[in-house]
């Protein structure tokens, strides 16, 4: 096997080859955040004299271990957990091997801003090297360090970090026969919140041309007395002054340890409700939503590509058991987290789908409090018209309830159904076959919109992913 080696700004980096691909790993694009710089904005990286070895996967951001999710193993999803070590502010690269100026897409993995990295086998960018694509994806910061908003701290550092990925590849992506000037940033679940966050805001103007938001929300930041809410509780549970310097002293194990005490954080103002309705303590922290921001013109020169999964509810209820157990007052119970007036809004959603059980009723609304609103508030914000799509592909995972949840996009996107983890009774594609024509159909509208801003179909109509044979 051959070893490419590609020289950065910060040094000369050794790959691997396969047939498709070129692939580097591990790839610093800022400094490591370890004390005080946990909450600082991210920094250039020191050169390395020597050749670095980019053969191997490196260390994740200090995170919780999740993997099952119920009755679903979601291992693939999550990936490794917390791999330690400093150095994890990191890019991977996969580029086909005789690329000269490729389009190339960045992309921001999920995970609720506390878990997820790179390391998830999910994210193998080898079908978009082999269809003529240089992807990248990259690490950032999570939990405390990358979303507590702390007095004297910049905010947001987690999608910072992404900022600082995306004038990476403007610096090195052309070593790796990537065009800097045809960029995709893409990202899903709360990734897909950070790009909306990147495309609503002025510290990437140029960094990128294209935009993806898979299963985000254009409405799904704190306001800052939400955040206040979240950081009084963390220095409590810490024991600690809600201030930087305090937290700098706290070890990353500690920050991890006290997640649990902050999950179910009462966060509804008089004036918002909790846009992640108590399922994570961090989002972005911002005066307005991006929505809000794109409406008044940010990223007017970024094209768009905006959807949603069909069932995005049916993560939450389905693995637990509890689609089947939902009852009438746990229906009223999420509509009161979204609704001043919460039987007004079941009443409307009942008229959206007649008969409807509980449990339905109740994954329809908490797909639309997580990410059915916000994605239509940001499609319709866009100015030139968001390409807009819902994927509907059911799959037959958990006894074949599971049908088109939250993540079941994903392995369409990267065209990996054949990982063994995703298949079976318990894996997120299920025991059945899975229609690998849906992926050429899906991951082919990925690679054409970063190709040309035109995924194969416009901007007037939303497309419906439904199958072998697709649909709109």
């Amino acid at each position: 096997m051959s070893h490419p080696i590609v020289t950065t700004t910060e040094g000369a980096v050794r790959g691997r080859a396969t047939e498709h691909a070129h692939v580097f790993l591990d790839i610093p694009y800022a400094a490591p955040p370890t004390g005080a710089a946990r909450f600082a904005a991210p920094a250039p990286h020191a050169s390395w004299p020597d050749v670095r070895d980019g053969t191997r996967p490196g260390p994740t951001a200090p995170q919780p271990h999740r993997d099952g999710f119920g009755a679903l193993d979601m291992s693939v999803y999550f990936g490794p957990g917390w791999v330690r070590g400093d150095d994890y502010l990191t890019v991977n690269v996969w580029a086909p091997p005789r690329a000269t100026r490729s389009p190339v897409m960045v992309f921001v993995h999920g995970g609720g801003f506390i878990t997820g990295s790179t390391g998830s086998e999910l994210y193998d960018g080898t079908s978009f090297a082999r269809d003529g694509v240089v992807l990248v994806t990259l690490n950032y910061r999570l939990g405390i360090p990358g979303f507590l908003d702390l007095p004297g701290a910049p905010p947001n550092r987690g999608m910072l970090d992404v900022v600082a990925a995306l004038r990476w590849v403007r610096r090195n992506i052309e070593a790796f026969g990537g065009d800097p000037g045809n960029v995709t940033l893409f990202g899903q679940s709360a990734g897909a919140t950070i790009v909306g966050g990147v495309l609503a805001g002025s510290g990437a103007s140029g960094l990128f041309h294209r935009a993806i938001v898979q299963s985000g929300s254009g409405l799904g930041a704190f306001s800052p007395e939400q955040a206040a809410r979240v950081t009084a509780a963390a220095a409590t549970a810490l024991g600690v002054e809600p201030a930087t310097a305090d937290f700098a002293r706290i070890s990353d194990e500690d920050f991890v340890e006290v997640l649990r005490e902050l999950g179910g954080l009462d966060l509804a103002t008089s004036t918002r409700f909790d846009p992640l309705l108590g399922l994570s303590p961090f989002s972005l922290v911002l005066d307005r939503q991006p929505a809000e921001a794109v409406a008044a013109g940010a990223g007017a020169e970024v094209a768009l590509m905006v959807g949603t999964n069909t069932e995005e509810g049916n993560l939450y209820l389905v693995p637990q058991g509890n689609l089947a157990s939902s009852t009438e007052e746990d229906v009223l119970g999420v509509a009161a987290r979204m609704h001043r007036d919460p039987a007004v809004l079941v009443e409307r959603f009942r008229a959206r789908h007649p008969g409807a059980s509980a449990g339905e009723l109740r994954s329809a609304l908490v797909g639309e409090a997580l990410f059915g609103a916000g994605s239509r508030r940001l499609a319709e914000a866009h100015a030139a018209r968001a390409h807009t799509y819902e994927f509907a592909w059911r799959s037959s995972a958990v006894d074949g309830l599971l049908g088109a949840a939250h993540t079941v996009e994903l392995p369409y996107v990267f065209d990996c159904l054949d990982l063994p983890a995703l298949r079976g009774p318990r894996g997120l594609l299920g025991p059945a076959e899975p229609p690998a024509e849906l992926a050429a159909q899906v991951h082919g509208a990925w690679v054409s919109f970063a190709r040309s801003g035109d995924p194969g179909w416009p901007a007037t109509r939303t497309h419906r992913f439904t199958g072998p044979y697709g649909g709109s």
